[in-house]
């Protein structure tokens, strides 16, 4: 099961933006990563290399890599709407995206773990794959084993109310995933356009 686990910083540092979690050492150096940094002139972009960075910045947010990202545009092609958010709302639906929506951990990394290491269930059964896509109405919840286990319990942060699209019951401890989100109301600042731009090619 592949993933980035490199520098999270200077994948953040790259992209001017904290992608990967905690931004704070963007504060001391926000300069691209490399040893000449700031002095060292930059050129201007091209069309080609404003599409691929803006690809390599959904792949790092969302911890999806190449084959199964571009596996995931063909999908969203296939789908009825404007394929740039099809795209966005199937990695919206990833399972271990929602785990992180949810607030039960702190970032996609941990949420991929504790998805990986079968503390999740959806709609009853444990599901152990991270890019497992949610439907509309499916529930999810923590595994018998870990529904009481402190150090399950510990990592939850609490649901973003801005977040509609899903609900968590804290009683019951779980959630519901309960539609694909309009493009507008997912926070992560990605241009898609630019990657359908690319992909058609």
């Amino acid at each position: 099961m592949a993933r980035y686990t490199g520098p999270k910083t200077k994948i953040s540092r790259k992209f001017g933006e904290p992608i990967l979690g905690n931004g704070k050492w963007l504060d001391k150096n926000s300069n691209p990563p490399g040893q000449h940094g700031a002095a060292k002139k930059r050129k201007t972009l091209g069309e080609y290399a404003l599409q691929l960075k803006e690809k390599q910045k959904a792949k790092y947010t969302y911890g999806v890599l190449e084959r199964q990202f571009r596996k995931t545009f063909e999908e969203a092609g296939r789908m009825k709407g404007v394929t740039g958010e099809n795209l966005i709302k199937l990695l919206e639906a990833r399972l271990d995206n929602t785990v992180y929506r949810l607030g039960l951990v702190a970032s996609r990394p941990e949420a991929r773990q504790l998805v990986s290491h079968k503390h999740i269930t959806v709609n009853g059964e444990v599901v152990n794959v991270p890019s497992f896509q949610l439907k509309a109405g499916d529930i999810i919840g923590y595994a018998p084993k870990s529904v009481n286990s402190t150090s399950v319990l510990s990592k939850v942060r609490g649901k973003n109310p801005k977040f509609s699209w899903i609900d968590w019951n804290e009683n019951e401890k779980k959630g519901t995933f309960i539609t694909y989100p309009e493009r507008e109301s997912v926070p992560e600042n990605i241009k898609e356009q630019l990657i359908v731009e690319l992909y058609s090619k």
